[in-house]
């Protein structure tokens, strides 16, 4: 009966199921036919146009608007004029609101057009009159004057009625001012240079006044930025370029002046772009470093300051926030400054002596207008930060342009690990996010100086010898440790979060690259200290053949001491990983490294299993055939070296064994560290056989020897995989003991006696017998274990 009463009440779960199936089934249909009528209702409206009358038969769109609150709900105090009334007066027809193209035309595109034909007109006539000598060079100016100042005159007198007119009269009168004097300058020589700017001058203190007055910005554009045109224009092709940027800086004077007074930004903009577009195809094409050092370098510090300048004033009269946009002005101002600058310099004499002074004049620059900004309060924090932010930058790059090597790496290591500290400690969260790349610099440039300081070792020149840790290299090493050190140490600690916290990708990032570029550090410091000795020792074991009595020309090395580099270096791994793994265990107990130390520990060993072998290997043959003994001494101690590696091993297994008992590491990895050490005692002991039947003289090391030990300890790995419940040990027995007999019949039974085949068939039966037994007389522990 009890399975009668579960069937009964699962027939009511049904039931009540395929209710609320039905339920909600019936809910669908309802939206759809609500869809559909709105959609209806959408169409219906688009084919009438005109009415729009809101009314379904389903309300509950209806309701939800009203729910939702209006413009003026929200804001009791201020009446939306923008807000339509279309859902509180339903059927109402919105009113069109109608832009008037013809009044647009008519009062303002067709003036500024005729403006600009009227000046290309004069330009054209002038050019005729010129080529066909009609008037005399005087007359063409004098009448050029007069044109202007009837444009000036008609545009004041019309002022008061027609504003936006006069503006666009005054502003052609302006650019034909600035077009005639300069013609009248450069060309005809009928004035002089300090009449012609002083005339410039006062157009340009006419045509800001001007611009003021009519708050036109049209005036400003005519006047200053279209004013970059007249000496292209009226050139000639002389090349009197200290003229031109001498005109080009009066102009952006004039800017720098309405900057102060009218927030027009498009003035900005157009002045800086045009500026900097004539300074450099004039530095790309027509510049000289012997007729144009001075002048280039003057003209673009000038250029350099005005924008600068007017830069600020924006930000600082305005009290304006940055955006995007203005990162990226001073940015650009700042570095075409500086690209070009550094380019003039190093391609001169002198000159590159400067280079240094003059990118540490750079962050001078920036950093006076940041102290400024700090003590009398002037702008928002992120026009402070920016700043200081290009007072670093020029900073960061004033260490490798005045200096090389080891000194680039600790000022880039201290700068980094300084602006890290400020970031973090003092809630400065640009500071922080400065020092990742300095820090990636700094990380970049001791990776050059392994590459370059220490493989320059020359037996000609013993200046060139590194002594081992007893360099200044190694200082280095040291002291950019310490530095990212003190680094991570700040990361860990909880009292100051990081500013990227919320960005969890890049924090993640930074939070693994941090130890890791130490750990990297650390290891690789001592790594090339070791490699460089062994390398230094093998280059000092150069000597020269003597066969027969004669010496020949070609050399020999002892390659002994190069394999023992490699054996040195091996074994130093192996005791880096186990101190990476004793640490963690005992002061750090953080997860992630525990995890990555255990993927290290076997790397390692991987590596001394298959390079480390091979090479200890290699020591053994040349003791025992004693090569080049005459010149080198072969020891004892190229067999007895394997077993100090063993002990390194041995080290390592142990770490890795603690590593795994750790409840922090939140993870089971027993199976991987048994096959680890299986793998590793096997190969090692299958490697000592190998050695020891070597020496003993023995041809058959690597048949009957190993084939019988792989036997062996398949056996053993039954037995233990019987007793401790281990599947997987069982099976990596039995592939084993596969493999062991398939390297029988192919390999081991071409070159072996009968004795010998006789001896190998039968140890491996009885084995193979062992094991059936085993399975047999433990089928039921081994087969019910779950």
């Amino acid at each position: 009966m009890p399975h009668f009463k579960e069937m009964t009440h699962n027939q009511d779960k049904i039931n009540l199921l395929h209710r609320k199936l039905d339920i909600l089934l019936k809910r669908q249909n309802d939206f759809s036919k609500e869809i559909d009528s709105l959609r209806i209702e959408i169409s219906r409206l688009k084919v009438a146009g005109e009415k729009a009358d809101i009314s379904f038969d389903d309300t509950a769109l209806d309701k939800e608007v009203e729910k939702s609150p209006s413009v003026d709900q929200m804001n009791p105090n201020k009446q939306s004029k923008e807000q339509p009334k279309f859902f509180a007066q339903k059927g109402r027809k919105l009113p069109k609101i109608k832009t008037n193209l013809e009044k647009f035309i008519g009062e303002n595109l067709i003036n500024k057009i005729g403006i600009a034909i009227t000046v290309i007109g004069v330009a054209i006539g002038a050019k005729y009159s010129i080529e066909h000598d009609l008037i005399s060079p005087l007359t063409r100016i004098i009448l050029g004057y007069l044109t202007g100042i009837g444009l000036l005159i008609i545009g004041v007198r019309l002022r008061k009625r027609y504003k936006d007119y006069s503006a666009v009269l005054v502003s052609g009168s302006i650019a034909i001012m600035y077009f005639i004097t300069y013609a009248a300058y450069s060309f005809y020589d009928l004035i002089p240079q300090v009449m012609a700017f002083a005339l410039m001058v006062i157009f340009t203190a006419f045509a800001v006044i001007a611009a003021i007055t009519y708050n036109r910005q049209v005036i400003a554009h005519v006047g200053l930025v279209g004013a970059y045109a007249v000496p292209f224009l009226l050139s000639d092709g002389s090349g009197r370029i200290a003229i031109l940027f001498s005109y080009m800086s009066i102009i952006n004077t004039g800017i720098l002046v309405v900057s102060f007074k009218k927030y027009w930004k498009q003035l900005y903009y157009s002045s800086f772009g045009l500026t900097w577009l004539i300074y450099i195809l004039w530095y790309g094409a027509k510049y000289n470093p012997i007729e144009h050092f001075g002048l280039a370098l003057t003209f673009l510090s000038i250029f350099f300051m005005i924008f600068y300048i007017t830069f600020l004033a924006y930000k600082l009269l305005k009290k304006e926030k940055f955006d995007g946009g203005d990162i990226l002005l001073l940015l650009i101002n700042s570095f075409v400054f500086y690209g070009i600058g550094y380019d003039i310099l190093s391609n001169y004499e002198t000159g590159k002596q400067l280079l240094g002074l003059f990118t540490l004049g750079n962050a001078i620059v920036h950093f006076i207008v940041s102290v400024v900004f700090y003590r009398q309060k002037l702008a928002d924090k992120n026009l402070f930060y920016l700043v200081s932010g290009l007072v670093l930058v020029f900073i960061t790059l004033a260490i490798p342009v005045q200096l090389d090597g080891n000194w680039v790496t600790l000022l880039w290591a201290g700068e980094g690990t300084l602006l890290f500290w400020i970031g973090r400690t003092k809630r400065v969260p640009v500071y922080e996010k400065l020092s990742y790349p300095v820090l990636v610099l700094a990380f970049f440039s001791i990776l050059h100086d392994w590459s370059t300081v220490y493989d320059t070792y020359n037996t000609d020149y013993p200046g060139t010898r590194i002594r081992f840790f007893l360099n200044v290299n190694f200082l280095t090493s040291l002291l950019f440790i310490a530095a990212f050190g003190f680094v991570n140490f700040v990361n860990q600690n909880k009292s100051y979060p990081s500013a990227l916290v919320t960005q969890k990708k890049l924090y993640k990032l930074v939070s693994f690259s941090l130890p890791a570029v130490l750990i990297f550090t650390v290891y690789y410091a001592f790594r090339i200290e070791i490699v460089t000795y062994w390398d230094q020792l093998y280059t000092d074991s150069a000597v020269k053949m003597i066969i027969d009595g004669q010496q020949y020309p070609t050399h020999s090395w002892n390659f002994d001491l190069r394999k023992f580099g490699i054996i040195w270096t091996i074994n130093y791994s192996l005791l880096f990983v186990s101190i990476l793994s004793f640490l963690n265990l005992t002061k750090i107990k953080n997860r992630q490294l525990g995890l990555v130390s255990f993927v290290l520990n076997i790397l390692t060993i991987a590596v001394f299993l298959t390079q480390g072998l091979y090479v200890l290997g290699e020591l053994r043959e040349s003791y025992l055939k004693q090569n080049l003994s005459v010149y080198y001494h072969r020891g004892i101690f190229n067999i007895w070296i394997r077993y100090v590696s063993y002990a390194f091993v041995v080290l390592t297994l142990v770490a890795s064994h603690k590593s795994i008992r750790r409840n922090f590491l939140e993870k089971d990895l027993h199976i991987p560290f048994d096959f680890l050490l299986h793998i590793s005692v096997l190969w090692i002991a299958s490697s000592e056989l190998i050695n020891w039947l070597d020496i003993a003289g023995s041809q058959q090391s690597y048949k009957l020897g190993l084939s019988i030990l792989w036997g062996v300890y398949s056996l053993f790995l039954i037995v233990l995989g019987i007793w401790k419940m281990k599947k997987y040990l069982r099976i990596a027995a039995i592939a084993l003991f596969g493999a062991t007999l398939v390297k029988l019949f192919i390999y081991d039974i071409s070159d072996l006696d009968t004795i010998a085949k006789t001896i190998v068939f039968v140890s491996l039966g009885i084995l193979l017998l062992i094991i059936s037994f085993l399975y047999n007389k433990y089928k039921n522990t081994i087969f019910n274990e779950i």
